[in-house]
Parts: structure tokens; C-alpha cells; sequence
């Protein structure tokens, strides 16, 4: 079990573009439809915690996955496994891009890139908006904190102090 666990973040870590949230749909369909290691109910929980988490999203989802599959073994599985290959490419890539960053053809590959690393992030975006019961009702709470935090430069530890506080005022009442 350790090595599937092992072998499948290695997998999700070796073949995603465009950064951690680009991960979260592999990630879902490999431990949820996939291998049945967790529900999707725990998944969306655990994604919560992985974003309330400090450090990368997707290492931290890795960390719940893992540990909630196969205790602390299985979190160093998952961890070792998503964080091998970019390891690996960012040391090659440090090796070769002080060689061929000035090239037309390498800034042409990376501009190219960026449509696609938008698409994988706004496929999980979306999925996560309907399967948390975003309605009319409520759209405005996560537009609010959009416009604050990307338009306003708020930070974001205000935002989520201020949202824990509102889920606890609205608890009591």
C-alpha cells in the first residue's frame, strides 16, 4: 500500500503543469475515483485544511491524504512522491536556464503555457463552487473576499481571522 501511495503522488507530481492548484483535480480523481482511498466529502475537507495550512497547497493535500490512508507512513509516501519530481526538474532547470533563458523559443514555450495553467485552475474552482453549495444566496462571500484580497490587496490571514470570527458569531446565534 505504501508504494501505491507512493507511486500514485509521484505520478500527480510528475505530470502537472502550472503549479499546486493545478494539482487538485488529479489529486481528487486518483484518491477518490480512482484508488477509493477517501470520499469526496473528506477530500473537499481536507482541501479546506491543506488551504488554511501554511506551505504548498498540494503538498499539504498530500499530507492528509496520506496520513488518512496509512497514518504517518503514508504521509511521507505521499509527500516524498509529490515533492520528487518538481524537485528533480527545478534542479535541471536551474542548470539549464542561465544557458537558454535569453531564447526566443524558451519565452515563447512558457507564454504558451499560461492558457493552459489558467484552464487547470478554474476546473477545480468551479467543481469545488458547486459541490459547496455556492447559490445566489451566498456567491457574494467568496466574490467579497476575491475583490479584497486580488483587487484591494488585503491579506489573507485578515480575511480568514475575520471569517473564522463570522462563523463563530453565526454559530451562537
Amino acid at each position: 500500500m505504501l508504494f501505491k501511495i507512493f507511486f500514485s503522488f509521484l505520478k500527480i507530481g510528475a505530470f502537472t503543469i502550472g503549479g499546486a492548484y493545478a494539482m487538485i483535480p488529479l489529486i481528487k480523481k486518483e484518491v477518490c475515483e480512482k484508488q477509493a482511498w477517501i470520499t469526496e466529502e473528506d477530500f473537499l475537507d481536507g482541501l479546506a485544511a491543506a488551504q488554511s495550512c501554511p506551505g504548498p497547497i498540494a503538498v499539504n493535500i498530500s499530507i492528509y491524504t496520506g496520513f488518512h490512508v496509512k497514518g504517518y507512513p503514508g504521509l511521507l509516501m505521499a509527500v516524498l512522491g509529490t515533492i520528487l519530481p518538481s524537485t528533480i526538474s527545478i534542479l535541471l532547470i536551474a542548470m539549464l536556464f542561465h544557458r537558454y533563458a535569453d531564447q526566443v523559443r524558451c519565452a515563447r514555450l512558457f507564454s504558451a503555457l499560461r492558457p493552459a495553467v489558467v484552464a487547470l485552475i478554474a476546473v477545480p474552482l468551479i467543481d469545488m463552487a458547486r459541490k459547496s453549495g455556492l447559490n445566489q444566496k451566498n456567491a457574494w462571500f467568496p466574490f467579497t473576499i476575491a475583490l479584497l484580497v486580488g483587487a484591494l490587496t488585503v491579506s489573507p490571514v485578515y480575511v480568514i481571522l475575520a471569517t473564522i470570527a463570522f462563523a463563530v458569531w453565526e454559530a451562537r446565534r
